[in-house]
């Protein structure tokens, strides 16, 4: 039986447009055809025509006029994620939406209740939920070999100067809009989706020529629940890895490539009781609490098929998740109900520093 292709029309030509979604949907033919892009920029059309083999509009509204298309790709600015992806989904069309979403819960309703009234899906490009060391990170901790789990750290952190278009709030800039969805993302995976979190946050403008922060303490908290420690930092000259789990039997650490976890098995190790009065040695000197705990180390590298880096595997995931969507009807596994629980998180943190959004108290 042969697959259906879906028809593709790509908002946009610029960092994301081309080198992300263009450059994975041509490793994808029998999924899928880039049929159309739109962009402003007369050289950027040209040179979509040469490397997809498509036509090119100066504008969404003429390629959209122009095509018959399956999935419109809204690779826009930030700021007009929502009113691009709302017209669309009030045509009827089927939409891939980048991150940030929306700006607020407001809008993400808006674009849910257009999506639902018009039987148009709304996808977004949270690639992150199938990141290969996430993944394993998931793996592990339900395994339940860790035991209970007490904190876990997400750090996207580095030392950098920024002074492009997504530095400004105007443009739904800001490190918590930008690259924040791709860790609150997973942070709100683990944390579980039954119950909302308490939120304490610190933001910052350490290195950024624009309005919006750059430095971004998050803590997640809940009853029964892990405390969940994300940052995002443009002034941490030396970054930590980018996951850290702490647990009541042992530990994880590690970055996108490669994870260590070490886990004592509570039978096997030596039997303790409490002791309420002060500690001697055989000989009679004062004493700590020590023992030898069984540790087991286990460890995982990423290994992907075909030469892939980890970005172009879990972009791929998403794409092929869509494709059933589109073709099959089924379910998506990324909700837009879930991304509208990151805005939230999102405005409460930007509730917290009116030093930096005045606008939000």
């Amino acid at each position: 039986m042969t697959k259906k292709i879906v028809k593709v029309g790509i908002i946009g030509q610029g960092r994301s447009g081309r080198d992300i979604h263009g450059n994975l949907l041509v490793q994808l033919p029998e999924h899928y055809k880039i049929t159309a892009v739109a962009d402003s920029i007369p050289e950027r059309q040209e040179l979509a025509k040469q490397e997809y083999g498509c036509q090119a509009y100066a504008s969404w509204e003429d390629m959209v006029a122009g095509e018959e298309l399956d999935l419109i790709v809204n690779a826009s600015p930030s700021h007009q994620h929502f009113p691009i992806s709302l017209d669309l989904l009030n045509r009827g069309l089927h939409v891939l939406c980048e991150k940030p979403l929306a700006k607020t819960t407001e809008e993400v309703d808006q674009l849910i209740e257009a999506s639902e009234r018009n039987g148009a899906i709304l996808a977004v490009f949270q690639q992150s939920r199938y990141q290969p060391a996430f993944v394993q990170v998931r793996k592990v901790i339900e395994s339940g070999v860790l035991g209970r789990i007490v904190q876990i750290d997400f750090s996207y952190n580095g030392f950098a100067r920024r002074w492009d278009w997504q530095t400004l709030q105007s443009n739904n800039g800001g490190s918590l809009m930008n690259t924040g969805p791709h860790p609150l993302d997973q942070a709100l995976q683990l944390f579980g989706a039954d119950a909302q979190p308490e939120i304490m946050c610190i933001m910052d403008r350490t290195n950024t020529f624009g309005d919006a922060e750059d430095y971004v303490k998050l803590l997640l908290r809940g009853k029964g629940r892990p405390t969940i420690d994300l940052e995002i930092s443009s002034s941490s000259a030396f970054p930590h890895e980018l996951f850290n789990i702490q647990g009541t039997n042992g530990g994880l650490h590690g970055t996108g490539d490669k994870l260590e976890w070490k886990y004592f098995k509570a039978e096997e190790a030596p039997e303790q009781k409490l002791i309420r009065e002060p500690l001697f040695k055989a000989d009679g000197k004062p004493a700590y609490c020590s023992e030898k705990l069984p540790w087991q180390t286990e460890s995982w590298e990423v290994a992907i098929p075909d030469g892939k880096s980890s970005f172009e595997h879990m972009t791929e995931k998403l794409y092929l998740m869509l494709y059933d969507s589109l073709t099959e009807g089924k379910a998506l596994e990324i909700t837009p109900q879930q991304v509208r629980r990151q805005l939230w998180v999102i405005e409460e943190c930007q509730r917290q520093n009116p030093h930096i959004y005045a606008n939000k108290q």
